[in-house]
């Protein structure tokens, strides 16, 4: 019969010392060659000896309760101990816990995760597992499910943020230790917690060498934590459209700052006399999705005053740096279905498309509405580039700019950022374990291990008025959305799970929230 984890636990405990010593020895002189002295025991809470498979097959709530003792354990504080600690461990505390090291060598006996049992083969385990994660806090199915609020639920970032300490702290020992936990419990078909696990894992691994050295990393043992999902910009271009287009279909992350954006567009365009050529400049990661309700919305201009002409300027990848969801597979062109469609509606659209900002110059033209789109490129570009890029916007004077991003402001540290951009992907994550009814959907998983891509960004965070402040710095005024956008923007929120909201964020801005918390905001400027 599978042994209870918490009887796992104590197993682990008793042969620790004899079972790592070794590799803890080789840790410590990786460490002690960063000028690191760390005195400290190895214990491992879950052991390789033990066979604790039967522990998917548990109560979601024992399962809960089970993580829940393991994480607790995980992150206990020490004993005293009359041995001499470095300067660090003072300093920091919960850095300089004792570590627990992995075992040697992964017993044929370790718990398969989700992700194993899938590539064994059964559609009764994937069944079951599908069935366990809508049964889980989060899983989705229900609207407004889900223990968002709930922190303690939230075990994955009880270990990924001391993690992401220990890492940059240097701490070799602790990160083994918390690495081999994740690697345990990451899954990247699991429920929220598993798969922000599995991302999280991703991220520090990734991120451990240029922390510490190249020399040292190599001391520590990286449990398997490769995203099984191809890159975004790598898909099938039939899997990305399709993946974009359900997307906006089940979750408002994109689909309402886009529908606001689309708002003030359309009233642009109706602003003033006679009608002018409408131009719209796509600095953006919507991939032409966002843009067939628009030229709908345009041709329903009351008055007739629709504008003669439509000028659609993309922006690629390379105008910014580079940035979750901006970039598309090679083969992928939405330019012949958005021209087809504009053509059955009887609206004149050209689309060209720019390789940097400054080229944009070249596609500007006297007497036009002129309207640039900045969503979510920016949040993921340093200061000084952020600034580059917002003086040449202003440089092309155009008449609105709509801003999208995340909120997602932090203390500056690199802990501090990962801790928020960690909060800002278990938001992401639940919600579309909400979006897809806890379907591990191929176009979910493409989306999932894009945006989980946000984890490494080097990029500091800012929330809005952070970003208020940078764009009164470049020549900016904000302006409001109209009352009729606000109140369109409110009923297509409704069609969504009833975890999301959406509320006034300053002077015009409109804030989207996922259960009660901070996700992105859409805002409106002019030229001052």
């Amino acid at each position: 019969m599978p042994m209870h984890i918490s009887a796992a636990c104590k197993i682990a405990c008793m042969k620790a010392m004899n079972c790592h010593e070794k590799e803890h020895q080789e840790l410590a002189a990786a460490t002690t060659s960063n000028g690191l002295d760390w005195l400290e025991d190895s214990i491992s809470f879950l052991t390789a000896d033990v066979d604790i498979g039967g522990w998917w097959s548990t109560p979601p709530a024992a399962q809960q309760d089970d993580i829940g003792s393991v994480v607790a354990q995980t992150l206990s504080p020490p004993a005293p101990r009359p041995t001499t600690s470095s300067p660090l461990a003072h300093a920091s505390p919960s850095i300089a816990s004792p570590a627990v090291s992995s075992p040697s060598e992964p017993s044929s006996k370790k718990r398969k995760s989700p992700a194993h049992r899938a590539a064994s083969g059964g559609h009764s385990s994937s069944n079951q597992r599908r069935r366990s994660e809508q049964g889980r806090p989060g899983g989705g199915g229900k609207k407004g499910g889900g223990a968002g609020n709930d922190r303690d639920m939230r075990w994955a970032e009880q270990l990924l943020n001391p993690c992401a300490a220990a890492v940059e702290a240097g701490n070799l020992s602790r990160v083994q230790h918390l690495f081999y936990v994740l690697g345990e419990l990451n899954s990247f078909s699991g429920d929220a917690n598993h798969r922000l696990a599995a991302h999280g894992l991703r991220a520090l691994a990734r991120r451990l060498p240029a922390a510490v050295g190249a020399a040292a990393a190599a001391a520590v043992r990286v449990p398997a934590c490769e995203c099984p999902t191809p890159a975004f910009a790598c898909a099938e271009p039939r899997l990305f459209r399709a993946s974009l287009i359900r997307f906006h279909e089940v979750s408002p992350w994109f689909a309402l700052p886009n529908a606001l954006a689309n708002a003030a567009v359309a009233q642009a365009a109706a602003r003033g006399g006679e009608p002018r050529p409408l131009h719209v400049v796509d600095l953006g990661v919507s991939h032409g999705v966002q843009w067939p309700t628009l030229l709908e919305s345009l041709t329903r201009l009351p008055g007739g005053r629709a504008p003669p002409t439509v000028r659609l300027t993309v922006a690629g990848p390379t105008a910014t740096p580079p940035a979750p969801f901006s970039a598309s597979p090679p083969g992928y062109d939405f330019s012949p279905h958005l021209l087809r469609y504009a053509k059955s509606i009887n609206l004149q659209l050209a689309i060209g498309r720019a390789a940097s900002l400054d080229s944009v110059h070249g596609f500007v033209t006297a007497g036009e509405a002129l309207v640039v789109c900045l969503q979510f490129r920016l949040g993921h570009t340093a200061a000084e580039e952020r600034t580059e890029i917002l003086t040449k916007v202003r440089g092309l004077n155009p008449e609105l700019v709509v801003l999208s991003e995340l909120d997602a402001g932090a203390d500056g540290t690199a802990a501090g950022e990962f801790a928020a951009r960690l909060e800002l992907l278990w938001r992401f994550l639940e919600s579309t374990s909400a979006a897809f009814k806890g379907r591990d959907a191929e176009e979910r998983r493409l989306l999932e291990a894009e945006a989980g891509t946000s984890l490494s960004a080097e990029a500091a965070g800012e929330g809005r008025d952070a970003w208020r402040e940078r764009m009164a710095a470049a020549g900016f005024e904000e302006a409001a959305f109209g009352d009729e956008a606000v109140e369109s923007a409110k009923s297509l929120l409704r069609k969504y799970d009833g975890g999301w909201e959406m509320s006034a964020a300053g002077a015009g801005a409109v804030a989207l929230r996922w259960k009660a918390q901070p996700v992105s905001f859409c805002s409106l400027w002019r030229p001052a």
